[in-house]
């Protein structure tokens, strides 16, 4: 699998939901990825737990915990978040100040906190979990695709959609590395998640163009048979025809 440098991360999430204000912002996020992925395809082929009463002491436990600490943190983190999240999405609609405002997502200015401090100050929040998703996002943005990686990997939701698209999102940090047969892999479990008509076509062509650069014509013209069969009405179904042909044609 994956050979890039390794860094150590110290922080630690756990599952959580997450919010449609964020979720808009993905969907932002994934089109510009989109795009870039797309360049890197060009470039090769113009494609690409004990007892019951141990049980009850837990759940106790926990309930006091999470009404205690949980949820005066997360309306501290989501505080925190706004800012953040804020600077994120200027950087998307701000091409010559894009680097300093995705940095500044990243470590936070005006004395908030960054992605980062959300992650390591309020571990196990709501907040916690998406800086998680928009550091990955950020990195990559910033062409660090080995910390855009790193990130994305930690992001876990229980929105499949979601789920998809951070795993798309390392898919399309592999690609950014050349590192294709990791980008082929992850492509497939971004598809594989959830069968919507959003992420799913677009992750399966990004897998289809990935594995005919990778020579394997069977496989990528499976992909984008699927795109034809399962959602012929979708953009990337327009340019199935021709993809087909060339990878008939190799």
């Amino acid at each position: 699998m994956a050979t890039y440098k390794k860094k150590g991360l110290k922080r630690k999430a756990s599952n959580t939901d997450n919010n449609q204000s964020t979720t808009a912002e993905v969907f932002d996020t994934l089109d510009q990825s989109a795009s870039s992925t797309e360049k890197i395809v060009a470039k090769y082929q113009n494609l690409i737990v004990g007892g019951v009463i141990t049980i009850v002491i837990m759940v106790l436990g926990f309930l006091g915990y999470s009404s205690l600490v949980l949820e005066p943190n997360s309306e501290e983190a989501n505080n925190e978040l706004f800012t953040a999240q804020t600077y994120f999405s200027q950087a998307l609609n701000d091409n010559e100040n894009s680097d300093s405002l995705f940095l500044l997502s990243l470590n936070g200015g005006d004395g908030k906190y960054g992605f980062l401090d959300i992650i390591e100050n309020y571990s196990g929040t709501n907040a916690s979990q998406l800086s998680y998703y928009s550091a990955g996002m950020a990195y990559y943005n910033l062409n660090d695709f080995e910390n855009a990686i790193k990130y994305l990997k930690y992001f876990d939701s229980e929105d499949d959609v979601l789920k998809s698209l951070a795993l798309g999102g390392i898919g399309d940090s592999f690609a950014e590395l050349d590192q294709l047969d990791d980008a082929l892999s992850y492509y497939e479990l971004a598809f594989k998640v959830s069968d919507n008509n959003f992420t799913a076509p677009k992750f399966l062509l990004k897998a289809a163009n990935t594995a005919s650069v990778l020579k394997q014509n069977s496989l990528a013209k499976k992909y984008y048979n699927s795109i034809l069969e399962n959602f012929p009405k979708s953009p990337e179904s327009f340019y199935i025809d021709i993809q087909i042909e060339k990878n008939s044609s190799n």
